[in-house]
């Protein structure tokens, strides 16, 4: 079963039905995917990812996270990516703060409005034009108090080498990564 999906779905308010109609695909072909049943093709992992603003690799990544999943859940380390317009279509791992109903789909500007979330909106922006990795110390107020966050980011490509996106890598703590 994929619960995220099905948790995805319901944070953003929609039917089964909404979700299939926006994909183009059949209902009960949608609730085969969310029950894990069956497993959607690129293409329909790609409409069901845009339409839900997420990151189509969410559907193929069960298979291959559990080894990275067990290293990482509850460690220092955020893993987040984001498209062109630097709205985030995955999150993992991440503070109680970014919640995933708050942030996929949006840009951390339109959701926290400090001078922290423009930082990080400005190494995106920085990433995306000079199309090369960019890593930071950034602070942010959080709910338990300020936290520095050690963070890479870098651009995402695709199969033409254009740049669409990036991902980031965000580690509590400004001593460097091992």
């Amino acid at each position: 079963m994929r619960r995220w999906l099905i948790q995805l779905r319901k944070e953003q308010q929609l039917t089964q039905q909404e979700v299939a109609s926006g994909a183009h695909i059949d209902r009960a072909y949608y609730a085969q995917i969310e029950n894990g049943t069956r497993n959607p093709s690129m293409t329909v992992a790609s409409r069901i990812a845009y339409h839900l603003h997420i990151n189509p690799s969410l559907f193929f990544s069960e298979q291959l996270s559990d080894p990275f999943e067990t290293a990482l859940t509850g460690s220092p380390i955020t893993i987040a990516h984001c498209d062109l317009e630097h709205r985030y279509t995955w999150l993992f791992n991440n503070h109680s703060n970014f919640m995933l109903k708050k942030v996929i789909g949006k840009r951390l500007d339109e959701i926290f409005k400090d001078e922290t979330s423009t930082k990080l909106l400005d190494i995106k922006k920085t990433v995306v034009s000079e199309k090369k990795p960019v890593r930071k110390v950034v602070s942010f107020k959080l709910s338990d108090g300020a936290i520095d966050y050690d963070i890479f980011c870098k651009p995402i490509y695709d199969s033409n080498n254009n740049v669409i996106g990036t991902a980031s890598v965000s580690m509590e703590g400004q001593k460097p990564f091992l």
